[in-house]
């Protein structure tokens, strides 16, 4: 390692206590015996999918190297550890910054059972180091990445509006917000994802502000209504159904007019209310009136809603918990030292040995047929009447984040074209295998 000043980068919290303690314990010893410098590869994969998923998405690149490069271990962090660790190992954390290299998939690209989606080079303990902040921040993000491309699947091109954050930790809500905007969202109503990372913002009012107009004789949903509009215009979208939704349509029209952007709906028979109030609407020729549901959706639920007057859905609890979004349980194995291909042979928990080269297969059509890991030193397949994709790109090279990397929008446009690729009953929400098969060439000798 390059020795390099303490302390993370200027303004930035240090991410380095993002660790389990068995990371710096078996640094300590590695150090003690010398392998702390031996050249090794680790590899984050999934052993399997979450039952009834068939494709998982790729989240969290993007938020992962912002975090390596706040990885430092200051005064701060090295006073939470030093009761447990010797000077040598207190001086090496002084001194880290991570000076090896990363592969991985592209943001926004599919994997399946086995995919390689990171291998990370470098020696033992700058590596091993690492284990707990790349797991924590790529299975929560491409868990919610790929309930949230299921339900942009689902919704067949009806806008989802991400409302999650009052349903998961403060943090957490930021990353989903940002992960669902890259697998199709339109939009969130978190505010700091706005902030940091540009996600288009959306939100009116929930059924305090209609409670707060209550004066003396009772409720008045109409004074709530007139000052929603005042404030923010015909264009804006009333919550209905804070009493009856019937009489609640009727004075949003009768206030608002019939130009009126939308009402929303966020409780009851969804389907039932969304027929119904389509039919008040255009009863009272509001036609061009948008109708929002909200309320407890997943893909599911969005799906039955296909056939509904539905216009835009907004999607909170089960996308950012873990019944809506499962993980995956990707894993962080080391898979070569010294260039010897290693694997763990534990029952349920093996690994493949040796660092790999993933490409995917598609035919002519783009539909992807399969996909192949190949060492990394091998040459590609010959594979007839297919084409070829490598599905790794460059990160991070000498512990410096390779520059062009795609922005979150590239990203978007990216993940939308990966989502063609997948054979049609890869988009089906019943139960299945992986949409795609993986094939692995093993090591020569093997």
């Amino acid at each position: 390692m390059t020795p390099h000043a303490s302390g993370p980068l200027a303004g930035q919290p240090s991410t380095a206590l993002l660790t389990d303690k068995y990371e710096l314990t078996m640094i300590r010893a590695a150090l003690a015996d010398g392998t702390a410098d031996r050249p090794c590869v680790f590899e984050v994969f999934a052993r399997r999918l979450p039952p009834g998923r068939r494709y998982g998405v790729v989240g969290g690149t993007g938020r992962l190297l912002e975090r390596l490069a706040e990885f430092r271990f200051s005064d701060a962090e090295i006073d939470v550890v030093a009761d447990s660790l010797d000077d040598r190992t207190i001086d090496w954390l002084r001194n880290y910054r991570f000076t090896g290299d990363i592969d991985g998939y592209t943001e926004g690209e599919l994997f399946f059972p086995g995919s390689p989606v990171l291998s990370i080079r470098g020696g033992f303990a700058e590596c091993v180091v690492l284990e707990t902040l790349v797991l924590s921040v790529l299975n929560h993000d491409s868990a919610i990445a790929s309930a949230a491309a299921r339900m942009t699947s689902a919704s067949a091109g009806r806008p989802i509006i991400e409302m999650g954050s009052r349903r998961t930790h403060e943090e957490a809500a930021v990353a989903a917000a940002r992960v669902s905007y890259l697998t199709g969202f339109q939009s969130t109503s978190n505010m700091e994802a706005t902030r940091r990372h540009g996600v288009p913002s959306a939100g009116t009012s929930a059924h305090s502000f209609t409670l707060l107009h209550t004066g003396p004789d009772g409720p008045d949903e109409a004074a709530a209504i007139r000052s929603q509009v005042a404030t923010l215009g015909v264009d804006t979208t009333l919550l209905v159904d804070t009493y009856d939704i019937t009489a609640g349509v009727a004075t949003a029209i009768e206030v608002a007019g019939t130009e009126l952007g939308g009402v929303r709906i966020d409780s009851g028979d969804l389907g039932v209310m969304a027929r119904q109030v389509r039919a008040q609407l255009d009863g009272l020729g509001a036609h061009n009136t948008r109708i929002v549901v909200s309320g407890d959706l997943d893909e599911y639920a969005i799906a039955a809603l296909r056939a509904e007057p539905v216009d835009v859905y907004g999607v909170g609890t089960r996308l950012v918990t873990g019944s809506g979004a499962p993980t995956a349980g990707m894993v962080y194995k080391l898979v070569e030292v010294d260039g010897i291909p290693v694997a763990k042979r534990s029952a349920h928990k093996e690994s493949l040995p040796g660092a790999k080269r993933a490409i995917r297969l598609h035919r002519r059509s783009g539909t992807a047929v399969e996909e192949v890991l190949l060492p990394l030193s091998a040459t590609s397949p010959e594979t007839p009447g297919l084409e070829q994709r490598d599905l790794a790109v460059p990160l991070v090279r000498s512990g410096d984040t390779v520059s062009g990397l795609p922005t979150l929008e590239q990203s978007r446009s990216f993940h939308s074209e990966v989502m063609v690729t997948l054979p049609w009953e890869g988009l089906a929400l019943s139960q299945g295998d992986p949409a795609v098969n993986i094939r692995v060439v093993p090591p020569a000798g093997n």
